[in-house]
């Protein structure tokens, strides 16, 4: 019987010292466990997306290092595999890139072998061809299994085919088409392996586990091979990874699944005799979207921060559904004790407002500051009253309120050492509903990939889990979010008697608009033959161009969907998309 282990890790970019320490306590433990085999994630030892770090050659060269003092460090009996980097030796004669992205397999103490990926992914987040060379050969290798007998040492050997990531998202009869030429896994099957492993970091989307699941599945049952898959995870800027390890036997059944938003390790046993992976740990999965992203967003911020060295988070408190949320998750991720609501209520603030932020603060157990900012407003005014003589109030002045607040939190994040979490949703970051060094001030944009419909959605599952009072660090018998807060109607209040419906239309209409055009990158002709009125379908076309401007300068927010606005999204701040609605003839 051979043992197989995953180590679902949270890796720390460019940390090579500490990534090495999370890759030998694991390959120790799997040693006390007889595994024969660890599995890490993709570029374990420097994390993943590593990004220009690549560009660093003493980095890299830091890396072999690292991987060679890793080698000599494991316990003798188990091989590991290891995400790394090796220098693509024929660059410089042959042209092409400097690097390869790999993984060394580790066994008595040194490097015996390396693996490069061969499909290398440039959509979406990913921009692998910037850095590396497709590695041009199959990757395999035979790992020998002693069993010892009164009488003998039998000894067997499996085949066991490598790929990393993409080279497993290329199976033509699955997906309807080929995204590259090449297909690693149907030439590794040529090859006569018993075993396929793919060491991933695929970073998490709602219903990507589904999709990975299916996907393993199809592959097993096309190909009558056990596959087992790792996967990275943790928050590492913009990008959260789900982990979500898992393993299919030949027949194409889940044999085991690691935790999904925590580090796992997994162990798997493989039958010789049956050439079969056995069943093994199910780890229970989420109930619902809405539960996927909420463990997503907490791990998200959790790692965010203290990847980056805060502590604590402050939060302005409007007593919107928008901050209620952000509140809610930081208290969750950092524990309440280390987030800061604060109240800055202006001459147009609702009392509700206000009564509804303390509710909150109450509810999940957070300190609050209340600085009223009618003075400043007054200051503002005095100060630019010179210049804007005769002209009538309006959006300039409404967006000082937004303005002075962003200072304001900016000067306790500062003073303190505060990472401030901005609260604005993907509905308002995609038509501009949000003030540049306003709102939009922060180091972290938390629910920046959330339409205000999932806002809500999200809020009303919030408070379906509140007799679970514990998982939020609050001892309220109460719903987490104050109803009054979700059954008010949005506002900015800015000025007497606004409401986000006299700027945009109704969220629902507005989000599905936005999931067509972004997302499902639908024309507006085709959102129109949806059922959208054209003047509002162009007049939010119109709106997402407009704020590109903003979204380039704001904070770096966390991706849930398979389209959001961070790392993968490159568009233009100087252009005109125009709607022309072309007529049949």
């Amino acid at each position: 019987m051979m043992k197989i282990g995953i180590a679902q890790l949270n890796p720390i970019i460019g940390d090579l010292v500490g990534n090495s320490a999370k890759i030998l306590e694991a390959a120790r433990e799997c040693a006390d466990r007889s595994v024969n085999l660890l599995l890490t994630p993709e570029l374990s030892l420097c994390g993943y997306p590593p990004r220009d770090l690549l560009m660093d050659r003493g980095f890299i060269q830091d890396m072999a290092i690292a991987l060679e003092k890793l080698a000599k460090s494991l316990p003798e009996a188990i091989s590991v595999l290891v995400g790394t980097v090796e220098a693509n030796a024929h660059a410089s004669q042959l042209g092409g890139k400097p690097l390869f992205n790999s993984v060394a397999l580790l066994q008595n103490g040194k490097v015996q072998r390396v693996f490069h990926k061969r499909l290398l992914p440039t959509y979406d987040v990913f921009d692998e061809e910037r850095y590396f060379e497709p590695g041009e050969e199959s990757n395999f290798f035979t790992l020998e299994i002693c069993k010892s007998s009164e009488s003998s040492v039998i000894s067997h050997s499996v085949r066991i085919g490598v790929t990393i990531c993409e080279d497993f998202w290329n199976d033509e009869k699955f997906w309807g088409k080929r995204n590259y030429p090449d297909n690693p896994v149907a030439e590794l099957v040529a090859k006569d392996i018993n075993l396929l492993i793919n060491l991933s970091a695929s970073p998490f989307a709602v219903g990507k586990r589904i999709l990975r699941e299916a996907m393993i599945e199809h592959s097993a049952i096309q190909y009558d091979l056990p596959i087992v898959y790792a996967n990275q995870v943790g928050g590492n800027d913009d990008l959260i990874f789900d982990g979500s390890s898992m393993a299919s036997d030949r027949t194409g059944k889940l044999v085991g699944r690691a935790s999904a938003f925590e580090s796992d390790l997994l162990v798997l046993e493989f039958d010789q005799d049956t050439q079969d992976l056995l069943p093994g740990e199910i780890a229970p999965q989420t109930e619902s979207d809405d539960a996927e992203i909420w463990a997503a967003l907490v791990l998200g911020v959790h790692d965010y921060a203290q990847k980056c060295g805060f502590k604590q988070a402050v939060i302005g408190l409007s007593g919107g559904i928008d901050s209620a949320l952000v509140a809610a998750i930081a208290a969750k991720a950092l524990g309440a004790d280390n987030v800061l609501g604060v109240l800055m209520p202006s001459p147009y603030s609702s009392e509700h407002s206000i009564t509804d932020a303390l509710a909150l603060a109450q509810s999940l157990g957070i300190s609050t500051q209340t600085l009223p900012i009618e003075t400043a407003m007054q200051t503002f005014d005095r100060i630019l009253s010179p210049m804007v003589t005769g002209t009538e109030p309006g959006i300039t002045e409404e967006n000082l309120q937004s303005r002075i607040r962003g200072n304001l939190l900016m000067a306790i994040a500062n003073k303190f050492g505060h990472l401030l979490l901005s609260t604005g949703n993907k509905s308002e970051m995609a038509v501009g509903y949000c003030t540049l060094y306003g709102d939009m001030n922060g180091g972290l944009a938390v629910i920046s990939d959330l339409p205000k419909t999932r806002v809500y959605s999200l809020c009303q599952w919030l408070n379906a889990q509140s007799l679970n009072v514990q998982s939020l660090n609050t001892q309220s018998p109460h719903p987490i979010i104050p109803e009054n807060i979700l059954t008010k109607a949005p506002s900015a209040e800015l000025k007497p008697g606004q409401a986000d419906q006299d700027s945009l239309p109704p969220y629902n209409v507005l989000d599905d608009i936005l999931q067509r055009l972004i997302s499902e990158q639908a024309s507006p002709a085709d959102i129109i033959l949806a059922g959208h009125k054209p003047e509002v379908v162009e007049k939010v076309v119109k709106l997402v161009t407009r704020a590109e401007f903003k979204r380039r300068q704001a904070a770096p927010g966390l991706k849930i969907s398979d389209r959001a606005f961070g790392s993968g999204w490159r568009m233009p701040i100087a252009s005109n998309r125009t709607v022309v609605i072309w007529e049949s003839s």
